[in-house]
């Protein structure tokens, strides 16, 4: 599912480890697929790179309408 604006924000549980480098940590869930298509996300709240639903978890899928998204 893609987003509808750029002011969506991704589930609560989505994850990557430029999150926790400091230098890195601002834009590390952008939206926009270009900016972080060499990042590898996870669900923290299932610890996998594939979400509840079985679907793969990136910034433009983990938004809200996504059955397991949490805001």
């Amino acid at each position: 599912m893609k987003p509808s604006t750029e002011s969506s924000q991704p589930c609560r549980h989505l994850r990557t480890k430029r999150m926790y480098i400091p230098v890195l940590a601002e834009g590390a869930l952008d939206i926009k697929e270009a900016h972080n298509d060499q990042s590898f996300y996870w669900c923290n709240r299932i610890l996998s790179a594939l979400g509840q639903d079985d679907l793969g978890v990136h910034p433009c899928d983990c938004q809200p309408g996504r059955a397991c998204h949490e805001g």
